[in-house]
């Protein structure tokens, strides 16, 4: 039965949501322009505040309702049908929420509603009603992504609410039942079935929505001609936005790592780049802010960078929904039929911003006086022109789509294409960079400080942390040469190395003299080791991972592999030793997820059956020492995903460890492989299946072969040996089905393989006087075994043996060395946002000026005030 109640208050919460949006734009804009020591401020910024929570309130039901579809299957609907299915746990459907375009449109509107709600209580009163006006904007537009109106051929943006009849019309099923509801989807993306798709894209939504706080501030700025007071509230803003787009880029990288099988957490997508570039520009905003509030240079710079950042969100926004970027990116979005809206929303924002942006121009204040090359405040600039520079190499690359796109639109037919390697292409500008920024981010910090201890002098202030670094550097490159790592004497990799190292020891300089005093300031030199320690753990896990599933044999796999599965995988047949770099690794089998078990179960403990989500325990199944379910049990299991235990045993030190390296074959992409890792004290061991048998062909079974025997008589089968035990009544655990007068006795047969003991219990049955028979199937050793006759007079049994090829795996494998310090690096640098955010939200909120160094800065603060 279709029910189309909760999709009509979806739809009408959009609209709500759409109009109290406009409303609230524009009342706060009236109130913004009202004079402020009348009534009339007072009174719209009262509607305005109402048509906001109006809107809150429409959000927060729209999500309601979105969830309502997919939590109860609602399959009438589009957007539940496409994104979720019958068998996902509730956790994958708060993923299928944010799957489709509009749910990730909708949680960015539910971010910008809950920001506003914050910014209306403290802002102040000064700034609420022009931020909020930007905020409402921005929210307008939004909400007409997913308004779903058509005007005559005009359509406005697309709902979540849509039914299957209405998005499919031309289907034959709905010309003949309207009503007609699909008893299952097609289910979330399998990349997508991974944790961190439930926390990384609310994060990553987060700092999208938390860039336009500042830029909301800075247009504020400009429009009420208040060039300087809005930095104090925007900072911390700023510093919030940067760490937490800052942490949801990092989850994406460590759901790469542990989903995808590109080796690595970065792949330089375009996507990946679409979000990575607006971070940079922010953080390098931050920088000029910082040298601002310090000095009074860089206004200007600092106006620039922070509606360039949002207006990168907003153009990352229009490549990874436009549709633009189908053949060049896995992430992206298919177009829905609004890149013409969504080029509208980025266009009518850069016009407005850059426009409001020149107009002001002239009546910002800047200062005539040349920054000393001394100063902290000029390397802190030069470190927010790299970052920008850095921002710009991969905007260029990544905007190749667009320009090809857009001068076909004109008729110019253009061949650019994206780079062949791009992970080469990005990483020979940008690893110049990262040595650029470490370089900045010491002597930058170290000038920075410098009036602090006024007794020092340069050669003072320098002289411990490049000792330290050339020590360490010089310790690294010896130990190195004795060790695994072959390429250290690459001087680019040598170079960078050494700026990292002074970036560390030059802020833990810093950090130790600012602790004696006060720890509250101690943020950016926290966050500066952090960022430095990043740059090490990258260059380290990426300059110098190691292949240790190296193709000894000799032998090429299969010519239709390519030479990267043929040279650098290992093939490892079911449960026979092979050697791969210091470990004898084994291949041990195939196992399944199921329900309330926490370990992996065998698939040779299972019998599958018609239902793909359901099997027969064929034994006991425990959890530790308690047995969960008995012979006979249906468990429910995850058929999509089958994990192969691979055990790795250290031939010197005789230590072993078990990894299940994840594998599925989907319909429509083919072998998807997650790695399994395991983590050392000083690097990762990296590994993921490459190839496996496909297991939607048929096994080709040799020809069977029968043996006459009794019980207690042993066969040899080739490599094994067996031995029929007896013969007992089998229980009915395969569905057999049987009723009264029907038999069913099966053999105990025990296979003596290379590493252990197996029990096979062929079935005979006798059903409505017909035969049947059931054989059993040993994986491991590729066998299969029927019990075809019973001749009870003389006590003989028929066994009936075929082999077929064993079971087998290729498997890559590589050592990425320091790979921790990345993620140790992201924690640090956060903590240094963290604690940078707390000192400057106290020091807004107590009200301290700027200080003002210099005549230079005196008469632009002057000159400020009387343009005001």
């Amino acid at each position: 039965m279709v029910n189309t109640l909760i999709g009509d208050l979806g739809h009408y919460s959009v609209i709500i949501a759409f109009v109290s949006a406009l409303v609230s734009s524009f009342a706060f804009s009236i109130a913004s322009n009202a004079n402020a020591l009348t009534s009339e401020q007072a009174s719209w910024t009262k509607l305005a505040r109402g048509a906001f929570f109006v809107h809150v309130l429409a959000v927060f039901s729209i999500i309601f309702c979105l969830f309502n579809i997919i939590y109860e299957h609602r399959y009438e609907y589009h957007y539940a049908w496409s994104h979720s299915s019958n068998h996902l746990a509730v956790h994958y459907m708060i993923s299928c929420f944010w799957e489709g375009q509009e749910g990730s449109f909708l949680l960015w509107i539910f971010w910008h509603a809950l920001l506003g709600l914050v910014l209306i209580k403290y802002a102040g009163k000064k700034w609420e009603t022009p931020v909020m006006a930007v905020f409402s904007f921005v929210q307008l537009f939004l909400t007409s992504m997913i308004l779903g109106v058509v005007i005559g051929d005009l359509k406005i943006g697309s709902s979540p609410f849509i039914l299957m009849r209405d998005f499919m019309t031309d289907a034959p099923v709905f010309q003949m039942d309207p009503n007609f509801v699909p008893k299952d989807g097609t289910g979330l993306n399998p990349l997508l079935q991974n944790y961190w798709m439930v926390i990384h894209p609310p994060v990553l939504f987060l700092g999208f929505a938390a860039t336009l706080v500042p830029f909301a501030f800075a247009i504020a700025g400009l429009w009420k001609k208040d060039f300087s007071s809005w930095t104090k509230p925007a900072l911390p803003w700023a510093l919030f936005a940067a760490v937490v787009l800052g942490i949801g880029i990092m989850m994406g990288a460590y759901w790469a790592y542990e989903t995808l099988n590109f080796g690595g957490y970065w792949n330089w997508d375009p996507v990946e780049n679409a979000v990575y570039i607006p971070w940079l520009v922010l953080v390098g905003g931050i920088h000029t802010l910082l040298a601002y509030r310090k000095s009074r240079t860089a206004l200007r710079a600092t106006f620039i960078l922070f509606i360039v950042s949002f207006l990168l969100v907003l153009y990352a926004t229009f490549l990874t929904r436009s549709g633009i970027l189908g053949n060049a990116s896995v992430h992206s979005f298919t177009d829905l039929g609004l890149s013409g809206q969504l080029f509208t929303y980025l266009a009518a924002f850069v016009v407005l911003a850059i426009g409001l942006l020149v107009y002001r121009w002239k009546k910002i204040p800047a200062t005539d006086k040349e920054i000393a090359t001394y100063s902290g405040e000029f390397w802190v600039f030069i470190g927010a022109a790299v970052l920008c520079l850095g921002a710009f190499q991969v905007l260029v690359t990544t905007s190749i789509p667009v320009y090809n796109a857009f001068m076909g639109f004109i008729g110019i037919k253009t061949n650019v294409a994206l780079p062949a390697d791009q992970i080469a292409h990005y990483t020979k500008f940008q690893m110049w960079m990262g040595i650029a920024i470490a370089m900045l981010s010491g002597t930058g910090q170290l000038l920075w400080w410098r009036k602090s201890n006024q007794g020092n002098k340069f050669s003072e202030l320098f002289m411990v942390p490049l000792m330290l670094t050339a020590l360490t550097t010089a310790l690294i490159l010896l130990v190195s040469k004795m060790d695994y790592i072959e390429r250290i004497d690459n001087p680019v990799y040598i170079i960078l190395l050494f700026t990292s190292l002074y970036a560390v020891f030059s802020n833990l300089a810093i950090l130790v003299g600012v602790l004696r005093r006060n720890v509250s300031i101690a943020g950016g030199a926290v966050a500066h080791i952090g960022v430095a320690l990043m740059l090490i753990g990258i260059l380290f896990s990426s300059g110098y991972s190691n292949i240790i599933s190296k193709n000894m044999s000799g032998m090429v796999y299969a010519r239709e592999f390519g030479d990267d599965i043929n040279r650098d995988n290992v093939l490892l047949w079911r449960n026979a030793a092979t050697d791969m770099g210091p470990y004898k690794v084994t291949y041990k089998g195939q196992f399944l997820e199921v329900d309330n078990i926490p370990e992996y179960v065998n698939k040779q403990q299972l019998f599958r059956i018609a239902d793909e989500y359901k099997a027969i325990a064929r034994g006991p199944l425990k959890d530790g020492d308690k047995v969960l379910y008995t012979a006979g049990d249906t468990v429910d299991i995850s058929p999509e995903n089958t994990y192969y235990e691979v055990e790795f045993k250290n031939r010197e030190s005789g230590e072993a460890f078990t990894l299940y390296p994840r594998a599925q074959v989907n319909p429509d992409m083919g072998l998807l492989a997650s790695p399994d890792v395991k983590m050392f004290g000083t690097k990762d061991l990296y590994t993921h299946v490459s190839t496996i048998p496909d297991p939607n062909e048929e096994k080709e079974w040799g020809e069977l072969k029968e043996y006459q025997v009794k019980i207690g008589d042993t066969l040899f089968l080739n490599d094994y040996i067996a031995v029929l035990r007896g013969i007992e009544p089998a229980k009915d655990t395969l569905l057999l089905n049987l009723k009264p007068g029907d038999l069913a006795v099966q053999a105990d047969m025990q296979v003596l393989g290379e590493r252990r003991t197996y029990h096979a219990h062929p079935i005979y049955a006798i059903r409505d006087r017909l035969v049947g028979r059931v054989p059993e199937e040993i994986e491991d050793l590729g066998l299969r075994i029927m019990l075809i006759n019973i001749d009870p007079e003389k006590g003989e049994f028929t066994i009936g043996i075929n082999t077929t090829q064993k079971d087998y795996i290729i498997l890559k494998a590589m050592e990425k060395p320091f790979i921790s310090l990345l993620w140790i690096g992201t924690l640090v640098m956060s903590l240094g946002f963290v604690m940078a955010i707390v000192r400057h939200y106290k020091d807004g909120k107590g009200g301290k000026t700027p200080p003002v160094k210099g005549q230079a800065g005196q008469v632009a603060v002057k000159r400020e005030k009387q343009l005001a």
